[in-house]
C-alpha cells in the first residue's frame, strides 16, 4: 500500500521557524534544592515567581529545602495502628468492661426469649 501523510514524521507545532515562530521564553531562574540524602534538584520558576521553602526530592521523595549545610530531617513514619489500637485509645479498661458485659447480657436476653438458637 502506498499511501501516506505529508506530514509524517512531524509533530503539532513544529515548523521551520523554531523559537522564532513562537516568540521568546520567559525568564526563568533555577534554584537548587537539597535532601536528606544529599540529592540535588534544580526546578526552573518564573523569575517574578515565589520560590517555595520546601520542595519533594524527585528521586528519593524525601523534603528539600535550599540549604545544602542544613536540609530538612526525614519525616517521622508512625507505625501501622490497627482498628483495636485506636478502640483502646478512645476507651478505658473500664468502659471496655462495662459495654462487654451489657451486650453480653443482652445477648443472654435474647436467648432467654428464643431468639437466637445455637
Amino acid at each position: 500500500m502506498a499511501g501516506g501523510s505529508a506530514i509524517r514524521g512531524s509533530r503539532v507545532g513544529a515548523g521551520p521557524m523554531g523559537e522564532a515562530e513562537r516568540g521568546d521564553t520567559a525568564p526563568r531562574l533555577y534554584v537548587s534544592f537539597f535532601c536528606a540524602n544529599g540529592h540535588e534538584t534544580r526546578p526552573a520558576f518564573a523569575a517574578d515567581a515565589q520560590v517555595p521553602e520546601s520542595w519533594d526530592c524527585p528521586r528519593c521523595g524525601l523534603p528539600a529545602n535550599t540549604d545544602s549545610q542544613n536540609p530538612p530531617p526525614p519525616p517521622k513514619i508512625l507505625p501501622y495502628k490497627t482498628h483495636l489500637a485506636y478502640v483502646k485509645e478512645r476507651r478505658s479498661d473500664q468502659e471496655a468492661a462495662d459495654i462487654l458485659a451489657e451486650a453480653v447480657a443482652g445477648l443472654r436476653a435474647r436467648r432467654a426469649r428464643g431468639e437466637i438458637f445455637y
